[in-house]
């Protein structure tokens, strides 16, 4: 049985294989392929609408606890292109 992750932005549960996992490294968002990054993690689908629902709900910054806004451009181009591996 594989383990189940809340994505952050439908805050619908997945499995883990069908969510990438997002951390903040310098105030910007990097998509964490393996998994092993160090730090709190939020779990997003792969898609433009779950991305957009975080950014408006401000979910990146409470899940992640980070109190200084974030740089979310990097990760929006990523799922714009569909370039994230999950």
């Amino acid at each position: 049985m594989e383990p189940v992750r809340t994505c952050v932005g439908c805050r619908a549960r997945a499995e883990r294989s069908s969510l990438v996992r997002i951390v903040a490294q310098d105030s910007q968002l990097v998509v964490d392929t393996t998994a092993s990054l160090p730090g709190r993690g939020a779990w997003l689908h792969p898609q433009i609408q779950c991305y957009q629902l975080a950014v408006k709900r401000r979910a990146f910054g409470r899940a992640l606890r980070e109190p200084r806004p974030l740089d979310t451009a990097a990760l929006e181009n990523s799922v714009r292109e569909n370039r994230l591996n999950g």
